[in-house]
């Protein structure tokens, strides 16, 4: 059995009950089974590889029905360090779902420089999902540009559930008027992992709305670091920008750090930024054993809660009930690659 078989087989980026296209890639760069993957969407989009990047065309008014799912399989055989490209380009009035997954074998060591670009076209709506899964040996740092024309619509998830040093960093740029971007992200983290998550807002135009929602849970001696900007420009007016970052640290060794940050250069505008960093809710709790709930089954409770915020977000069912599953998992020790994630009951 060749190396490509074993990647198909060893991938754990599935979502239960989702029909996707998957499109391969192995250490950044698509598979020849990658390009053929697209056969059956030839009216609606094209596909260019080169050696350094690859390029999704959505044709105007193409609505793709099943997810694109993009399968960055990590071996490190030939290069530990490994720089991926991709570049999505969403045509006027067009709608497409994108589910991009990083993934590793047992064992494997790796570095990997990720960088995606996503250019929405006036009335098109575009879906981002990003998935971390790898284990503790391997290092990703993500940049994703997002740059909307008028009446474009983002939607964006950023799901971490292990990995050694994780880092997304995460740029919007409004172009056109009322375009909107709602930017959502969670990250599980234990033992000595870091994450870190930079978004950076950009309002250049007229009438449009950005969300941001991004959640915590840090265990043993992870940390977190959390940077949020939001700019809106002098001549940019009735623009709406919201941002929220929640942490919850299950030890007094877990640490985070969050910094949001307004720059705003007009008065017409509604701007807001709140940040939290605590343990699990004490009452809560306490409410929870009096009704005959254990510890441990109230503490997987409140943080599967926690969690929920962000996943209900999501408009297709089948994933938010596979990244439901998931983070279960992860919070009970049975999703990590190598280690248990244990937490503190």
């Amino acid at each position: 059995m060749n190396t490509q078989d074993n990647v198909c087989e060893c991938f754990a980026c599935s979502i239960p009950n989702l029909d996707t296209i998957k499109i391969k890639k192995q250490n950044g760069r698509f598979t020849p089974q990658g390009s053929a993957a697209f056969n059956c969407l030839k009216n609606e989009l094209t596909i260019e590889n080169t050696d350094t990047d690859c390029i999704i065309r959505i044709n105007d008014n193409a609505e793709i029905l099943r997810p694109i799912q993009i399968i960055n399989m990590l071996d490190g055989e030939e290069n530990s360090n490994i720089q991926s490209k991709t570049t999505i380009i969403a045509g006027e009035n067009s709608k497409i779902t994108v589910l991009y997954c990083d993934d590793t074998l047992p064992k494997t060591e790796v570095c990997v420089e990720n960088t995606l670009n996503v250019d929405m076209m006036p009335y098109s709506k575009v879906s981002f999902y990003k998935m971390e899964n790898v284990n503790n040996q391997t290092s990703i740092n993500t940049k994703l540009n997002f740059e909307l024309q008028a009446n474009s619509e983002l939607q964006t998830f950023f799901i971490t559930l292990n990995g050694g040093k994780l880092s997304n960093n995460i740029k919007v740029i409004f172009k056109g008027d009322r375009a909107s971007a709602d930017l959502n992200g969670l990250y599980l983290m234990d033992r000595q992992q870091s994450v870190e998550t930079v978004v950076d807002v950009c309002h250049y135009t007229n009438s449009c709305r950005s969300n941001q929602l991004f959640k915590g849970i840090l265990d043993d001696e992870a940390k977190a670091n959390f940077l949020g900007h939001i700019l809106v420009d002098y001549d940019a007016k009735n623009n709406d920008a919201r941002q929220t970052n929640n942490n919850i640290l299950l030890t007094d060794k877990a640490k985070v750090n969050t910094r949001p940050v307004l720059e705003i250069y007009n008065d017409d505008v509604q701007c807001s930024h709140g940040a939290t960093t605590g343990q699990l809710d004490e009452q809560a709790l306490y409410y929870l054993r009096t009704r005959g709930i254990s510890s441990k089954q109230a503490k997987m409770l409140l943080m599967n809660a926690f969690c929920q915020s962000v996943l209900l977000k999501s408009e297709i069912e089948e994933l938010r009930n596979g990244f439901a599953e998931m983070i279960k998992k992860r919070l009970e020790g049975e999703l990590s690659v190598e280690n248990p994630f244990k937490i503190n009951l």
